[in-house]
């Protein structure tokens, strides 16, 4: 395998698990922003309320994605163990 391909390869998997984890922040954070906005248009400052939100936000999120998520790590893994036998070679 030549540095390219190697470095071809921590490429993917980076932009990967970027993809992945804004996959499951990214919700959270609207969900967050909007309870933050209403609880300061209510003027209610309870650190507790904007907590249970988010925490069933990402475990829906979560079990919504988590099947394309354990796919893509597949799809990786496979490339990545395909390719074992030509930088043994």
């Amino acid at each position: 395998m030549t540095p390219e391909q190697c470095a071809e390869l921590v490429r993917q998997g980076v932009s990967l698990i970027i993809v992945l984890v804004l996959v499951l922040i990214v919700p959270s954070l609207l969900v967050g922003l909007l309870v933050s906005i209403v609880q300061t248009a209510t003027q209610i400052q309870e650190q507790t309320l904007s907590f249970l939100p988010r925490l069933t936000v990402t475990l829906l999120t979560l079990l919504f994605t988590g099947p394309w998520i354990l796919r893509q790590f597949d799809a990786l893994f496979h490339e990545i163990f395909v390719s074992i036998p030509g930088v043994i070679s």
